[in-house]
């Protein structure tokens, strides 16, 4: 069973957002790491960069395959997690913490549009 922490809000692409008042950090969450298995690279946005809801901004690559990360919220990426470059592994280690991908400053709170971590709960177990 994955690990869906109750104070996060979650994307139907499998994007965990933690609101922290306008800033917004950012990853995958345990279930989207699980099904790619071993991460061994992770392509991450420039501070500075715009992203749009439901715009990719990155990519992650597995040992299985490369997958897209898409935006959960409109804003300017504020930090970008250096770390991963170097231990791309804390994705899979670590999802929801030092595992954490971007940070944006959100200029679009869509957060009426996020899961709950009931509802996501419901969405992968369909």
């Amino acid at each position: 069973m994955s690990n869906v922490p109750g104070d996060l809000k979650y994307s139907k692409e499998h994007e965990w957002v933690r609101f922290d008042g306008k800033k917004a950090y950012i990853g995958i969450t345990d279930f989207a790491q699980s099904e790619l298995g071993d991460i061994v690279f992770v392509e991450l946005p420039e501070v500075g960069a715009e992203i749009r809801v439901g715009d990719t901004f990155g990519t992650v690559e597995s040992v299985k395959t490369v997958s897209d990360l898409y935006a959960p919220v409109t804003g300017t990426v504020v930090e970008v997690n250096e770390g991963l470059a170097d231990a791309p592994e804390r994705v899979n280690d670590d999802p929801f913490d030092t595992g954490w991908m971007i940070a944006v400053l959100v200029t679009n709170d869509n957060a009426s549009d996020l899961l709950t971590g009931e509802q996501y709960k419901e969405h992968i177990n369909d």
